[in-house]
């Protein structure tokens, strides 16, 4: 099992900037993959980033993706040490507001896989025009 939980959300006006964080209750370094989803009222749930696992040793070694929408504005990043996970949104605009979700994909437990996908419970983002 694994808790996620999600911080750093707010309201920010367009061309502005925020740093999503998500605090999980095991090591990152065990979780197959991770990444950030977001829901806008009325909407379903899209994917934004991810970020596959990782070697503790080499913790940027894991392989990243990203929806074309926030390509080159939208970072994602770990901190192994704290396992947390961040994304970093720079020029946000009106369309990135929605509730923001931390995501975790499966983890390893010595050497067994252990399936399942986790979720926080969101924290929201409101971009201002």
């Amino acid at each position: 099992q694994v808790q996620l939980v999600e911080s750093g959300g707010g309201l920010v006006q367009a061309g502005g900037s925020l740093r999503l964080s998500c605090a999980a209750s095991r090591s990152i370094a065990s979780i197959n993959a991770m990444g950030w989803y977001r829901q806008a009222p009325g909407k379903q749930r899209e994917f934004v980033a991810a970020s596959t696992r990782f070697v503790a040793a080499s913790p940027r070694g894991g392989s990243t993706d990203y929806r074309e929408s926030v390509k080159g504005r939208f970072t994602i990043s770990r901190d192994n040490a704290k396992n947390t996970v961040y994304l970093q949104m720079n020029s946000l605009k009106p369309e990135d507001t929605a509730v923001y979700y931390c995501n975790a994909d499966g983890y390893y437990s010595g050497i067994d896989y252990y399936t399942g996908d986790y979720w926080g419970q969101g924290t929201q983002v409101t971009v201002s025009s």
